[in-house]
Formats: C-alpha cells, structure tokens, sequence
C-alpha cells in the first residue's frame, strides 16, 4: 500500500463562485473544484446573496475537488473569502436570517451620507478603520440586516453578524470567530487595538455581543465538520480574505511591491509598515496576523470584470466574446466609466455615474469592448498612481485572478502604466495563498520553503512612449471628471 501523502484542502469563497483547491506538499495544486454563485439585484444598487447558496457551493466545490481522491489526506483546511459582504445568522442552527448584502450593494447610501455630515465622523472613521467612510464596507450593511430582522429575535441574543468569512467558520466549525484581516474591512474594527471598537459600534448601532470574537489569520481555528468527504476533525488553520491570500501566495513580505487581482472588482494592495503614512484615496487596511498583524495599504476598484459581463449582457453576447472583440479593435475615443455604484479608490465618490462617451454613429460594438477593457486598466493605473504618492514608486505590478488570463489587458496595463506587469501563472491564487498559510500551521512546509512554493510568472512590458501614455490617460480623466461632474483642463492633448 503507498504512503499517505499529505495534502491541504483550500477553498476561496467568492462574489461569482467557489473554488476549491488540494495542494500536495510539494506546493502543487493536484485536483480543483467549483461551484457558481449567482446574485440578486432586488432593486437598483442592490446585490444579494443567498448564504444557504453560498454554503452549498463551498460543499459541491469540495466534493468535485475530492471526486476520485483520498479524503483522508486531507491534513488541514485554508479558507479564502470574499470580505466586506455581511451576513446575520442565528447561532442556535447556523441558519442566515434575512439576504447577503454583497459588497456591491449601495441600499445604505443614505445611511452613510447621514452619518457623513456629523462633524469629524469621516476623519473618526478614516483614523480607527483606515477606511474611507463609504456603502461598501460592512457596518453600515450590518445595521440594515439587523433593523429588518425581527426585533424579538435581535433580543433574543442569538443573532451573530459578520463577514462571508465568519459565518463559514460557524458552519464549519461551530464557532463564531471572525479573522481579523477580514473584520478590519468591517469599519468595527480599530487597526491599532485590532479589536470591535465601542465607538465605532455605537456609532453604527451595532451591538458587541453579536459580533464573532476576532482571531488572527492563521492557528488552530476550529475543526471541520459536515463537510463530506472530508473527514470531521480537520482542522481549519488559515483564513484569510481574498485578495490578502493572493498577496500572500506571491510571496509578498516587505513593503515595496504591489499586487493587482483583476476580479469582479479589483484590488490593488502591498504591505507597508505598521506607522506608514497612506495617501488620500487608498484604504490602510490589516493584511494578516500570523500572529501579529502585518498592514496593507490597498485600493478598491468596484468594477472591472463586472463591467464585462455587464456589456456582455447589454450586447446578448458571452463575456469570452467581449474580451475577444475588445482584442480585434481600438476604442477611437470611446470610453467609459463603470460609476455603476459610483467610483471607488482612488475617488471615492458615491455619487459619480456611469457613462459611455465619444459614441459616434459609426460607433461599434467593438469599440465599445475595447472600452470596457481600457476602463480596467485606466481603472487599475489610477490607483498605482496614488500608491506612488505614497512615497515608494511600483515599477513592478503582480498579476492574479481571473481577467489576467487576457494576455490583451495585461499588454494594455503595461503600456498605460508604464510598469512591469508580472502574471502569475497560477490561476487560483487566492486558494493557494490560504493553502500556503495552512501548511505552514500543520508543518507541511517551513517559511524558509515558501520561495520556492511561490507561483511562476510571465511578463509584459510597456510599449508606449510617454507622450502617448499620458494623452490617452488624460482623456481617461476628462471622461472621469464627466461622470463625477467635474471639470478638468487636459495635460498633454494633442
């Protein structure tokens, strides 16, 4: 009979679907799974989820990813999760009370705006969060749930609130811990104390004793159950939000390198110092505790992927045949700005739309791809941009998640950023880098193997002069300034 060979069970929870990953020790993914998930746009500006949904994509990921495989290899579990989407379940049963609210969703608007014209609320919330006080994060979210559940059932003291990761882990597990890298984009959690901060809670009314306990990123975390065929016992020994996962799995471990994950949003995140100044527009946010807490400055793009299967829809086409139009045309002056729920870093403005402009009647759908692929990229340079102003320039950008594949975009993101775009070849990032962190708490691996475990890459190298970039970057602005309602005098028109 063959020697067991140990391997870790990684799942990446996300807004579209659920992945599942089985690393052997060698680093290498051996089997994958997957499941979708779908969302619900009850009204405009609102994105709901279905948490029994979510949790049987998470259970069909992990049952395709095993299909045909020792189950009782398994060693340990790494969780990767979508972040700021908040979930209110009852403790009793695990059972979700009420939707999802996706990260997308903008219900609270009002809310935050309210909350915005109180004196030094913005500059309290910057200053304990690291967070811009925006719809996206999750209190505001949090407080929506809780005024629409029954009021006898918040009373009862049952309810618990928190992040996708927090609810998965009660399910799994049966505790209700929250990992702090997630509950840091909750805008409840105080980075310097890196614990629920009673002014934060009061400020948003949400009650301390429904929050999970906060717990560092990596450690024993619970163990595993009714997760078939994985055997109950496993022990879950990583969490980590997603794209903190896939800045660890690059092997990012000092400030000075950034890594973009093109998703249906996109971050752009690199480690920084504890005490580091962070510019106007980017988010400091905490990128894992292993056990202590290591800080991220990071900014949140809220529609790049999303805005191709958005046009993908518009046009009745599949998203695969927008990326290939986009490929085959240039946009002549087309361009637009996914403001679909307003823009986020390095703007963050909730009140900028979205719009096409330049259309002409010779305007065509190919034009119209090529736009919606420049917006990502124009999108993602924005915010390199403000992480330059940071003091540290990126001459190199790691590449991830899965509008990366587009060797057209990564081409157009060197040439309009004029940087080094490194792709990784590793196609589930996030997974893995949750599977790293895993493995390191069972002792599949040692930190001092963790280089060599790192993804392979390919590069792409800017093209364009600078002339040229900077024309085509300043137009970008003009018809950022259109959606915002704003004006701007074009640098370097010609």
């Amino acid at each position: 009979m063959p020697a067991a060979r140990p391997v870790v069970l990684a799942i990446d929870q996300g807004s579209s679907a659920t992945k599942a990953v089985l690393v052997d020790q060698q680093g290498r993914t051996v089997a994958t799974g997957r499941a979708p998930v779908s969302e619900r746009h009850p009204a405009p500006g609102q994105v709901e989820l279905s948490a029994t949904e979510i949790l049987d994509s998470v259970r069909q990921a992990v049952a395709d990813c095993l299909s045909g495989y020792d189950a009782s290899q398994v060693v340990a579990l790494g969780l990767s999760t979508q972040r700021e989407s908040v979930v209110l379940w009852d403790s009793r049963d695990g059972e979700a009370v009420g939707p999802v609210l996706s990260w997308q969703d903008r219900r609270t608007v009002a809310e935050v705006e309210r909350l915005a014209q109180r004196p030094d609320v913005p500059e309290l919330v910057r200053r304990r969060t690291g967070l811009p006080l925006d719809p996206m994060f999750s209190a505001s979210k949090g407080r929506w749930l809780l005024d629409h559940a029954d009021p006898a059932a918040v009373r009862s003291g049952y309810l618990r609130l928190g992040t996708i990761d927090a609810w998965l882990l009660h399910r799994l597990t049966g505790a209700a811990r929250s990992e702090l890298g997630n509950a840091s984009r909750t805008q409840l959690l105080g980075l310097d104390s890196a614990a629920w901060d009673d002014e934060l809670l009061g400020l948003f009314g949400i009650p301390r004793d429904c929050l999970p306990e906060v717990v560092p990123s990596a450690g024993s975390l619970g163990s595993c159950r009714d997760l078939a065929p994985v055997p109950d016992g496993v022990p879950v020994m990583a969490v980590l939000g997603d794209s903190h996962a896939a800045l660890f799995a690059h092997g990012v471990c000092e400030p000075g390198v950034v890594k973009v994950t093109y998703g249906t949003g996109s971050s752009v995140m690199g480690l920084v110092d504890s005490g580091a100044d962070v510019a106007a527009g980017l988010c400091r946010t905490i990128a894992w505790a292993d056990p202590e807490p290591r800080f991220a400055v990071e900014g949140n793009i809220r529609a790049t992927g999303a805005t191709i299967r958005w046009l993908a829809d518009l046009l009745g086409r599949r998203p695969a045949e927008i990326v290939a139009l986009a490929a085959r045309s240039g946009s002549d002056g087309v361009h637009l700005v996914p403001g679909f729920t307003g823009l986020g870093a390095p703007w963050w403005d909730g009140s900028a739309v979205g719009l096409v402009s330049g259309l002409t009647l010779g305007a065509t759908p190919a034009q119209l791809a090529r736009a919606a692929v420049e917006s990502i990229a124009c999108q993602v340079e924005d915010v390199l941009a403000a992480v330059d102003a940071t003091g540290t320039p990126v001459t190199t950008v790691l590449a991830d998640g899965g509008g990366s594949i587009d060797d057209a975009l990564m081409q157009l993101q060197a040439d309009l950023s004029g940087r080094v775009v490194r792709r990784s070849a590793d196609g589930q990032l996030s997974a893995h880098g949750a599977a790293l962190m895993a493995g390191l708490g069972c002792g599949l691996w040692t930190r001092a193997d963790l280089p060599r475990l790192a993804p392979a890459y390919e590069d792409f190298r800017p093209g364009l002069d600078a002339s040229t970039r900077a024309f085509r970057l300043a137009e970008w602005h003009q018809a950022v300034d259109r959606s915002r309602g704003t004006t701007r005098r074009t640098e370097g028109a010609r």
